[in-house]
Parts: structure tokens; C-alpha cells; sequence
């Protein structure tokens, strides 16, 4: 005759060890101590062999719970599967998921990230990922972020103005989620979009196009029916990163040719304090095609009408609209263009805000 179910009352009366069956293969097992357990028989499908696997203790999983998961164990059993170890995988997953947290994955980006970059640009990346995602973000699972979570916790930083700083959040983020989904940890990259829920910057005065385009700019350059001595100046000006007064003014008393600077006097930049510029290669090239030019004039880029004196401000400007980049690029927004460009090269924010001749303020 067959056994019958178990009752809860059976179940909470009993206290000697013993086992109590429920049919289907589980059981409660009680110990000397009074500890009541589940446990569920089985046979594995893999091995033919009676198999064992826990159900958690009672009254924590209560009769109905257990034979809840001993009908999910028989589903399994149906499909061919062995619950225990189906259940065990889950388990691992689960736990790999919940350890492997935002900052916990960064770090991991991090070290491969800075064995590419400069110490100063490194220390840029970790430090505005610290100050402005991982006290709110860095213990959460990477694979449970959304872009509603992050998009969230960056709009203070939208509300304050800073663009630029929302900009290269949302680069490195999408850098160190790309890793993810290459080393395995998740599957794909939610936040691939969240820079566009920003607003950004209107800068409308000083355009300046992507640096992919910077090939068409210089092609254009290479053809347009322009003088020599223009055509070195807006390179000029792209080399040394420098606003158009500086550079349609530039003196040859001010290079200093035995240690390849050049030193724009104080009076002369917009920050009121000298600037010194070194020449790379592609400057000193600059030179020696103007020396023949003007070598024994006061400017590098004089004047077309009075050679005593420098260039209009403005002759980059007029230049670049001729060339077709009208509303596109400004010979201001060189300056723009170089930064972006040797951003995306890796050089550090320092770096380029000294380059600017700006003052460095922290993220």
C-alpha cells in the first residue's frame, strides 16, 4: 500500500531522526539536533545512478515550496537534464554576476587601458570615473546597469554645464562595457546610445569638423588657390593650436631656434601670460618654407599689402570659406579640431588644455 503524503503537522511534530517521504523522491531528513532538511531523490540521466541534491531546510522551504521545486527537478529529468547540476550553474552565474560589479570590471579595463595611454591621461580616466560614476554605480553588477541608471547619475553633471566631462564619461564607460562583452562578462552593451540624452555644448561661432575629416581639410588645403604664406599659416595654426591673433602675429624674434620653441609674449595671448610652444618636426618644416619667403620681414605671415606688418586675423576665416568649409570649420576651430583629434589619440586632458593655453581645472 502506498505511503501517504506528508502534512505540515506530521512535519512540524516530528523530532526523532528519522527520514519522512513525501513520494517522487523527496524527503526530509531530521538530525539528532532538530535540523529538518530537504532532500530530493533522483536518478541521474547522465550516470543511471541514484542521485541526491538539497532543497534547502525547513521550515525556511516549506512542504509546498518543496514540492514546487521537486515538479521543476521532474521537468528537467523529462528534458534529459540533471537538476542538480542545472541548478548549480545558475548558482554560478548568478554569483559571478552579482561579483562581477561596475568598479570590480573597471579595474580589470583599467589595467589594460594604461599600459596604452600616458600616466597623466590614465590618472584623468580613473579619476573622473571615481569622483562622478562609482559611488552610485560601482557596486552595482555590470550586467544589471541600464542606460536609465546612468543617463540618472550623470545629468547633475549636464545640470552644472560640464559637457565636455559628460562626453568622455560616456566614452570610457562604453570603452570598459566593450570590454565586457569581449572578455565574456556580459552579452551585449546597453549603454551604447547614453551620450545622446544629453544635451551638448552650443558652440556655433568656432564649428570645426570631425577628426575623420581632417584628411579632406588637408586635400582641400594641398589644392586651393591660395598664397604659400596662407596655406602655412592655417597649418600653423593647427600645429601649434593657437588662436588666430597668435598666430597671424607671430614674430621671428620670438622662435628660438636652438631649443626649437617658440615664445609667444605675454601681451599678446588672451590669458595675459607668456606661452611657449615646442616645434615638432612638421613646424621647423613650416619655417624653412617661409624663411625664403620672409625671413628678412618682422612677422612669419605678414601683410599682402604692407609687408611691415602682419596679417589680418581674419585671413585663415576667409581662406577656409573659400576652400568650401563655410559654417564647417573657422580658423578658431582649428584649435577645436587638434583637441578633439589628439583626444582621440590618447593625449591627456592636462595636456591639451596646456596646449589651449587653458587652465587646468579638475573634472
Amino acid at each position: 500500500m502506498a505511503k501517504s503524503p506528508l502534512t505540515n503537522t506530521q512535519i512540524k511534530q516530528a523530532k526523532d531522526v528519522q527520514t519522512l517521504r513525501d513520494g517522487g523522491g523527496l524527503q526530509l531528513r531530521i538530525t539528532a539536533n532538530g535540523y529538518k532538511r530537504w532532500q530530493l531523490r533522483f536518478t541521474n540521466p547522465y550516470t543511471k545512478k541514484v542521485t541526491e541534491m538539497g532543497l534547502g531546510a525547513y521550515p525556511a522551504v516549506s512542504l509546498a515550496e518543496a514540492r514546487k521545486l521537486r515538479e521543476s527537478a521532474k521537468e528537467l529529468l523529462a528534458q534529459g537534464l540533471n537538476p542538480k547540476e542545472e541548478r548549480d550553474t545558475k548558482q554560478r552565474a548568478l554569483d559571478e554576476s552579482n561579483n562581477n560589479t561596475l568598479e570590480h570590471i573597471a579595474s580589470k579595463w583599467f589595467e589594460v587601458k594604461k599600459s596604452k595611454i600616458t600616466e597623466g591621461y590614465a590618472k584623468d580616466i580613473w579619476g573622473s570615473l571615481t569622483r562622478h560614476v562609482f559611488p552610485l554605480l560601482g557596486g552595482y553588477p555590470i550586467s544589471q546597469l541600464t542606460a536609465p541608471k546612468v543617463i540618472q547619475v550623470l545629468r547633475p553633471l549636464e545640470a552644472s554645464g560640464k559637457y565636455d566631462t559628460i562626453k568622455r564619461i560616456c566614452q570610457r564607460i562604453n570603452e570598459l562595457m566593450t570590454y565586457s562583452v569581449n572578455t565574456g562578462v556580459i552579452s551585449d552593451n546597453p549603454l551604447s546610445g547614453i551620450s545622446k540624452a544629453f544635451s551638448s555644448e552650443k558652440v556655433t561661432n568656432n564649428p570645426h569638423i570631425e577628426p575623420d575629416e581632417l584628411p579632406e581639410l588637408m586635400n582641400a588645403l594641398d589644392i586651393a588657390s591660395i598664397k604659400i604664406t596662407t596655406r602655412c599659416l592655417i597649418e600653423w595654426q593647427l600645429h601649434t593650436m593657437t588662436r588666430p591673433k597668435e598666430a597671424a602675429t607671430a614674430k621671428w624674434q620670438d622662435i628660438d631656434f636652438d631649443n626649437n620653441l617658440w615664445i609667444i609674449p605675454a601681451e599678446i595671448m588672451k590669458t595675459k601670460t607668456e606661452h611657449r610652444i615646442p616645434l615638432t618636426k612638421q613646424m621647423l618644416n613650416l619655417l624653412e618654407l617661409l624663411k625664403p619667403l620672409n625671413g628678412e620681414r618682422k612677422y612669419l605671415f605678414p601683410s599682402d599689402f604692407k609687408p611691415n606688418q602682419h596679417a589680418n586675423t581674419s585671413t585663415a576665416n576667409v581662406a577656409l570659406k573659400r576652400m568650401g568649409f563655410k559654417g564647417r570649420q573657422t580658423a578658431h576651430g582649428l584649435r577645436g579640431l587638434a583637441r578633439t583629434t589628439l583626444g582621440e589619440e590618447g593625449f591627456s586632458h592636462e595636456a591639451l588644455e596646456a596646449c589651449l593655453s587653458h587652465k587646468v581645472d579638475s573634472l
